[in-house]
C-alpha cells in the first residue's frame, strides 16, 4: 500500500512528509510504533467508538494527553512521559 502509486499520489496532493525508517535500520521508528501500539490497544480499545469526527477528535487529544500527563510506566522509571523529558533535559 505504501508503494502505490495512488498512495503516492495522494501524499503528495496533501503535502505529507512520512516518516520511513532507512535502508538497514528498522529500528528508526521503534519508538512511535511502540507509542501508536500503546495507544491503539491501551486506549482506542477501551473506549466506545466514536460517532463522530467531532468525538475521534477528542478521543484522540483525550489519549494524548493522558499517554503524556497521567500514564506512569515501570519503563519510565514510574514516571509519566512529560515527567521523563523533564528529567532528561
Amino acid at each position: 500500500a505504501f508503494t502505490s502509486k495512488a498512495f503516492n499520489n495522494l501524499m503528495t496532493d496533501h503535502e505529507v512528509i512520512r516518516s520511513m525508517s532507512r535502508p538497514g535500520t528498522p529500528y528508526d521508528n521503534a519508538p512511535m510504533e511502540r507509542w501508536w501500539n500503546e495507544f491503539k490497544l491501551n486506549w482506542l480499545d477501551s473506549h466506545p467508538m466514536p460517532k463522530t469526527r467531532e468525538e475521534l477528535v477528542k478521543l484522540i487529544e483525550a489519549g494524548i494527553y493522558y499517554f503524556n500527563y497521567i500514564d506512569r510506566t515501570a519503563q519510565r522509571n514510574g514516571s509519566t512521559a512529560n515527567e521523563y523529558r523533564d528529567e532528561a533535559a
